[in-house]
């Protein structure tokens, strides 16, 4: 079984192309009011199934930073690219629904979605965070939910456990000081598990 998490209602209706004939594959929505994905301002909803795709690239031809959501996290990341861009810090968006049909995809494509010069990226799923490190790689920070939970309405317990976009340019700012080499005291809300940095919520 193939699985993805949508992230736009395009996503939901392109489902068959996940490339399935004799097998399910489901996609699992959120119960979220979610920001409409411009396909006219973002790339196309076909892509789904690479797994993995540009949702939107950086304003220079190489990103500074790489952020990567899946399902609801994707606005997310918009947002947070948006904020960045603010600060001239230029960001890359990748969509990342479906693991498996992304690690199946041939490495050049692979690397062309995250370019391995590129080590500063922040992984972003309201979601336990195994698994995230192996696109974050070794200087990516990964939002993730290393708790149970809260019983409050959604938009508390997002802040709460630091899902916000102010957030996720924290994460991207602490990634590329740290692909830079260096660090700060700013660097504290974050700590290292193995060799991936993740958030302490």
């Amino acid at each position: 079984m193939r699985s993805g998490l949508a992230c736009s209602f395009e996503q939901i209706v392109r489902r068959p192309l996940l490339g399935l004939k004799n097998r399910p594959a489901p996609l699992i929505c959120s119960r979220q009011a979610l920001p409409i994905v411009d396909r006219s301002q973002f790339a196309p909803a076909s892509r789904l199934a690479r797994g993995a795709y540009i949702l939107v690239n950086a304003l220079g031809s190489v990103p500074d930073v790489i952020l990567i959501g899946s399902g609801s996290e994707v606005s997310l990341c918009v947002a947070a690219r948006d904020l960045l861009a603010s600060e001239n810090i230029s960001a890359r968006v990748v969509s990342m629904p479906s693991w498996e049909l992304f690690d199946a995809q041939e490495p050049a494509y692979q690397q062309s979605v995250l370019p391995p010069a590129v080590t500063a990226r922040v992984t972003v799923e309201e979601a336990s965070p195994i698994g995230w490190e192996r696109y974050a790689g070794p200087c990516g920070v990964v939002l993730g939910m290393h708790s149970f939970g809260m019983s409050a309405p959604m938009k508390i317990v997002a802040e709460h456990f630091g899902f916000k976009a102010e957030h996720v340019v924290d994460a991207a700012k602490s990634s590329m000081r740290h692909a830079a080499g260096g660090t700060s005291s700013q660097d504290d809300q974050f700590r290292f598990i193995g060799e991936v940095k993740c958030n302490l919520a």
